[in-house]
């Protein structure tokens, strides 16, 4: 049912484009559509875990408008990624053996960026806002449900997971080669709190802190194949 949604909008967004810039002004504008895919780094910025950085993978589609005689061109991209991190953990609540969990993390992302121009169509630099519906934190090994989490005394591997599911995001990043292939980069920042939710979860914060506080942030590097 997720997939039918994200479908239906890349269609409305592509439709959208198409109507509102293909007539516009005197010189003739180009929309293009872009598959991309690529390999990302994820992150939690938090007081109240230790965690590690994970490698993921991300996926999806763009509708591009490209405009003649203009120092930056559009776009609307949307995206699908499975990311993961690491939050350190010991197997009981006495033990002074430590490792990290991982946890596994779906994330779909829609992006209206503003490519500026730095040697016309061969090097842009890429920046928009984002909005994202992420999934629940997966615990990746079912086995490791019972470990309690650094920095506090009863907290659990398994209270955790009911984290923020709507985000607000910045992107900003480069893209660059030839008219129908380019190489990407992008950094993605969370503004908004993910881990806010986890304060009407009726759990344990006995020996850490009760207010959740936690800003995602990803690295994207990819490729962009254009139509």
């Amino acid at each position: 049912m997720k997939y039918k949604s994200f479908t239906l909008l890349v269609v409305i967004l592509l439709c959208f484009v198409t109507k509102s810039f293909s007539q516009r002004g005197n010189y003739r504008i180009t929309n293009g559509i872009g598959v991309f895919g690529g390999i990302t780094k994820f992150d939690i910025a938090t007081d109240n875990f230790v965690t590690n950085q994970g490698n993921g993978f991300l996926g999806g589609f763009s509708a591009t408008v490209d405009i003649p005689f203009k120092w930056y061109n559009i776009s609307y991209d949307i995206q699908l990624s499975e990311n993961n991190v690491g939050i350190l953990a010991r197997p009981s609540i006495a033990s002074t053996t430590n490792e990290f969990i991982d946890y596994k993390v779906f994330a779909a992302q829609i992006a209206l960026l503003a490519h500026i121009k730095i040697i016309e169509t061969y090097l842009t630099i890429d920046v928009g806002p984002m909005l994202q519906y992420n999934g629940k934190m997966e615990l990746k090994d079912k086995s490791k449900e019972g470990y309690f989490i650094n920095n506090y005394t009863n907290l659990t591997s398994g209270d955790i997971s009911n984290i923020s599911q709507f985000n607000f995001d910045g992107a900003i990043g480069a893209s660059a080669g030839f008219k129908n292939f380019k190489l990407k980069a992008q950094y993605i920042y969370g503004f908004t709190n993910i881990l806010k939710k986890l304060e009407k979860q009726d759990i344990d914060t006995t020996g850490g802190d009760s207010r959740f506080k936690g800003n995602q942030n990803m690295l994207v590097l990819g490729a962009m194949i254009l139509f």
